[in-house]
């Protein structure tokens, strides 16, 4: 794939650059992102123990690196509504740009699944009270969740599903309900299914994302992922639309609405 000129205007609308993957590199990785046209960056939260390190990035990073606040699924335990005041803490104390990440996951445990739909119950709340959209995160539970979204739908509801890699029934109720499609390095695994999808995706219905470290698009699959990366997902959906970039840059313009990163928080 070749490499993309920095004339283009990226959003990595998830990645956790805060993690300690990128301790020994993390102003390398953001200088590779500026200079590929990786202008901004959605960090969402995961519980308790990242916000530090998260809004420590945000603060010497103000105009790329964009906090949300919410807890992820796979961080729903026992304790879970003690980690949710916590969260209500923070979004009482100033504005972010989302509730996120959250959802539900049943890949890895299905313990707390009673537990997991009463904190997306409690989140999708906090979006309504505040205005802010939902980063849903979905992981083998992407029809439960699309089932729990509609029970709670509201015209003024919006946000994305993280890493979608569903079907294009999936993808229209999802953006029936005014949600956005996230689209990241799965897009260019030769399995990963999204070659006989993307082609039926409306370009305004999607935002670009890395989800770094994780999940490394193509040749990079394996690897440390990086906001840096996200030119290879464009391109990917250009090649599978038989399309430009250039059109492909509306997703940029996706992201900047949805999560209103024109608008100072702090």
């Amino acid at each position: 794939m070749k490499t993309v000129s920095s004339n283009y205007n990226w959003i990595d609308s998830h990645a956790h650059i805060y993690k300690d993957e990128f301790d020994l590199d993390r102003d390398a990785v953001l200088l590779r992102a500026e200079e590929v046209g990786v202008r901004k960056i959605v960090m969402p939260n995961i519980d308790h123990t990242s916000i530090d390190a998260m809004m420590e990035l945000e603060l010497k990073h103000p105009t790329k690196c964009f906090a949300t606040m919410g807890l992820h699924p796979c961080s729903v335990k026992k304790d879970f509504e003690r980690e949710l005041y916590i969260v209500e803490q923070w979004l009482s104390k100033r504005r972010f740009h989302a509730i996120g990440e959250m959802g539900t996951d049943l890949h890895w445990d299905k313990t707390f699944w009673d537990q997991q739909k009463e904190a997306f119950d409690i989140q999708v709340g906090w979006a309504k009270k505040y205005r802010l959209p939902l980063i849903i995160h979905c992981r083998e539970s992407m029809d439960e969740t699309i089932n729990l979204l509609e029970t709670l739908a509201d015209p003024k509801l919006s946000g994305v599903f993280h890493c979608f890699n569903g079907t294009v029934e999936q993808a229209e109720k999802i953006t029936k309900l005014g949600f956005y499609l996230g689209i990241g390095g799965v897009a260019t695994f030769k399995k990963g299914g999204m070659d006989t999808v993307i082609p039926s995706l409306d370009l305004s219905t999607i935002v670009l994302e890395t989800d770094s470290p994780y999940l490394a698009p193509v040749p990079h699959r394996g690897k440390r992922n990086e906001p840096s990366y996200i030119p290879l997902v464009a391109e990917r959906i250009a090649e599978l639309k038989n399309i430009t970039l250039e059109e492909v840059q509306v997703s940029t313009k996706n992201a900047d609405l949805l999560f209103n990163l024109t608008e100072q928080t702090r």
